[in-house]
C-alpha cells in the first residue's frame, strides 16, 4: 500500500508540482491550502508524512507544525521555507519539523527527503531493535536489553528514551521532552530532562555502547536519537 503524503502550502502551482514530484515516486498524495484545512484532512486520513510550507496566511507553518505535533506526534513533517536564514530553521526544527528544504528546490531532493524521513519513522509498534548498537526495546513489556541482556532503568528513564527512540533523527526542545515525559502539570526545570539523559547515557556506555552514543545534544534546541544503521 502507498505511503499517504500531505502536501500543504497555500500556492496551488506548488502543491500541485510537490504531487507530481511524489506521485512519480510511487507516493499518493492530498493536498491542503492552510492549516486548518490539513488538520481536518489528518483527522479523517491516515497520512504518513506532511510537506508542509513555512509560509501561509491565517495559521502559518510553525503554528500548523506545533498543531501537528502535539495531536499526531508520529507524523514526520518536513518543512518548507523560501528563507534561508540559520534562526528561521532552527525555529522550524524547534516547533517540530523533522527536516526542512529550502524554496527553490529540485524534486529529486525532496523525494530524497521524503524517503529518508519515512525510513526513520518505520518502527515496530511492539519491539524497536538496533542492530548497529545491539540495542533492543521491548514496547509492550517495557524492557530494554543491550547485547542481548536487561538495561535497568527507571520509569521515566525508560519514557524519555522511548520516545526519542521512537522519533529517530526528531529535535526535541527540553521543555518539548519535559511536558511529554513528566507532564504539563510538573513544576520541574529542564535540568531534569539533562539529568536523566546522562544517566541514560551513563547506563547505555556501561552496558557496552560506547563507540555510538545514540542521544544526541542538539545545540540550542534540546536533544534527538539517532543511530546509523
Amino acid at each position: 500500500m502507498s505511503k499517504v503524503i500531505l502536501v500543504v502550502d497555500d500556492e496551488s502551482h506548488m502543491r500541485r508540482l510537490i504531487q507530481i514530484y511524489l506521485q512519480n515516486a510511487g507516493y499518493e498524495t492530498i493536498e491542503a491550502e492552510d492549516g486548518e484545512t490539513a488538520l481536518l484532512q489528518m483527522q479523517h486520513r491516515h497520512v504518513h508524512l506532511v510537506v508542509l510550507d513555512l509560509m501561509m496566511p491565517g495559521m502559518d507553518g510553525w503554528e500548523t507544525c506545533a498543531e501537528i505535533q502535539s495531536r499526531f506526534p508520529a507524523v514526520p513533517v518536513l518543512m518548507l521555507t523560501a528563507r534561508t536564514a540559520v534562526e528561521d530553521k532552527v525555529a522550524g526544527l524547534s516547533m517540530g519539523a523533522d527536516d526542512y528544504l529550502t524554496k527553490p528546490f529540485d524534486g529529486r531532493e525532496l523525494t530524497a527527503r521524503v524517503q529518508a524521513l519515512l525510513r526513520r519513522t518505520q518502527l515496530s509498534p511492539d519491539t524497536i531493535e538496533l542492530k548497529s548498537i545491539a540495542l533492543q526495546i521491548d514496547v509492550t513489556g517495557r524492557n530494554v536489553y543491550v547485547r542481548g541482556k536487561p538495561l535497568s532503568l527507571t520509569p521515566k528513564e525508560y519514557d524519555l528514551l522511548l520516545l526519542l527512540a521512537q522519533n529517530q533523527g526528531r529535535s526535541f526542545q527540553r521543555e518539548d521532552l519535559l511536558n511529554r515525559v513528566w507532564g504539563s502539570d510538573y513544576y520541574g526545570g529542564t535540568r531534569t530532562v539533562d539529568s536523566h539523559v546522562k544517566n541514560i547515557r551513563e547506563k547505555l556506555r556501561e552496558a557496552g555502547i560506547a563507540d555510538q552514543d545514540p542521544i544526541r545534544t542538539v545545540w540550542g534546541i534540546g536533544y534527538k536519537f539517532e543511530v546509523v544503521e
